[in-house]
């Protein structure tokens, strides 16, 4: 698989986030609750990934093609969200 972004979002995400676009394939090797992100019509398919970087639970928006993830943003994940992981692994 492989994992693209826009550099300039990747920056800014980094700014805002202290999350690295790089980092991401990490995430996607760590267990993983996925969803579509139905909130808006994006005009593409949007998932949302909660999986686990280092220490840290985090939620990964993403579009996936065949051999590509498209990295949106990354941001470490709301208390709601980390106990939406957590109820979902088991």
């Amino acid at each position: 698989m492989r994992y693209v972004w826009d550099e300039v979002k990747r920056k800014t995400n980094l700014e805002k986030h202290g999350l690295d676009f790089v980092d991401a394939e990490k995430v996607f090797n760590s267990p993983l609750v996925l969803f579509e992100d139905n909130r808006a019509a994006y005009g593409e398919q949007r998932m949302v990934a909660i999986g686990s970087l280092q220490t840290l639970i985090v939620v990964l928006v993403h579009v996936e093609d065949d051999n590509t993830i498209r990295i949106i943003s990354m941001r470490q994940a709301t208390r709601n969200e980390t106990k939406l992981y957590y109820q979902n692994l088991g």
